[in-house]
Protein backbone atom coordinates (compact mmCIF):
# COMPACT_ATOMS: atom_id res chain seq x y z
CA UNK A 1 0.00 0.00 0.00
CA UNK A 2 1.59 3.74 -1.34
CA UNK A 3 1.00 5.51 1.82
CA UNK A 4 1.56 9.37 2.17
CA UNK A 5 -0.34 10.59 4.75
CA UNK A 6 1.55 14.17 4.45
CA UNK A 7 0.72 14.72 1.02
CA UNK A 8 -1.89 16.94 0.45
CA UNK A 9 -2.27 15.82 -2.98
CA UNK A 10 -2.20 11.58 -2.35
CA UNK A 11 -5.28 10.37 -4.23
CA UNK A 12 -6.02 13.53 -5.96
CA UNK A 13 -6.05 13.45 -9.53
CA UNK A 14 -5.03 15.93 -11.84
CA UNK A 15 -8.32 15.83 -13.76
CA UNK A 16 -10.05 16.84 -9.89
CA UNK A 17 -7.47 19.74 -9.70
CA UNK A 18 -8.55 21.13 -13.18
CA UNK A 19 -12.17 20.61 -12.23
CA UNK A 20 -11.90 21.76 -8.88
CA UNK A 21 -9.95 25.46 -9.90
CA UNK A 22 -11.87 25.82 -13.23
CA UNK A 23 -15.31 25.13 -11.17
CA UNK A 24 -14.07 27.79 -8.69
CA UNK A 25 -12.21 30.17 -10.46
CA UNK A 26 -13.23 30.13 -13.84
CA UNK A 27 -10.78 30.11 -17.42
CA UNK A 28 -10.13 33.46 -17.07
CA UNK A 29 -9.06 34.09 -13.66
CA UNK A 30 -6.94 30.68 -14.03
CA UNK A 31 -5.46 32.54 -17.05
CA UNK A 32 -4.53 35.00 -15.37
CA UNK A 33 -3.28 33.51 -12.12
CA UNK A 34 -1.25 31.12 -14.09
CA UNK A 35 -0.01 32.46 -17.12
CA UNK A 36 -0.53 29.49 -19.57
CA UNK A 37 -2.03 29.08 -22.66
CA UNK A 38 -4.36 26.27 -21.97
CA UNK A 39 -5.75 28.27 -19.73
CA UNK A 40 -6.03 31.53 -22.01
CA UNK A 41 -6.65 30.40 -25.66
CA UNK A 42 -9.78 27.89 -26.09
CA UNK A 43 -9.40 26.29 -22.75
CA UNK A 44 -11.07 23.22 -21.86
CA UNK A 45 -10.40 21.04 -19.33
CA UNK A 46 -9.31 18.48 -21.84
CA UNK A 47 -6.86 20.26 -23.55
CA UNK A 48 -5.31 21.21 -20.38
CA UNK A 49 -4.82 17.95 -18.84
CA UNK A 50 -3.30 17.15 -22.12
CA UNK A 51 -0.92 19.88 -21.85
CA UNK A 52 -0.44 19.99 -18.07
CA UNK A 53 0.56 16.00 -18.41
CA UNK A 54 3.41 16.64 -20.60
CA UNK A 55 4.45 20.21 -19.14
CA UNK A 56 5.91 19.19 -15.54
CA UNK A 57 6.58 23.04 -14.94
CA UNK A 58 2.69 24.11 -15.58
CA UNK A 59 1.80 20.71 -13.46
CA UNK A 60 3.71 21.91 -10.61
CA UNK A 61 2.36 25.67 -10.50
CA UNK A 62 -1.54 24.31 -11.00
CA UNK A 63 -0.89 21.57 -8.35
CA UNK A 64 0.48 24.58 -6.02
CA UNK A 65 -2.50 26.72 -6.55
CA UNK A 66 -4.86 24.15 -5.62
CA UNK A 67 -2.97 23.69 -2.60
CA UNK A 68 -3.17 26.88 -1.49
CA UNK A 69 -6.53 27.04 -2.52
CA UNK A 70 -7.85 23.63 -1.33
CA UNK A 71 -9.89 24.27 1.60
CA UNK A 72 -11.73 27.08 -0.39
CA UNK A 73 -12.67 24.10 -3.33
CA UNK A 74 -15.79 22.35 -3.86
Amino acid sequence: MDNQPYNPLHGVTLQKIVTDLEQHFGFSELGKLIKIKCFTTDPSIKSSLKFLRKTPWAREKVEQLYIKNKHKLG
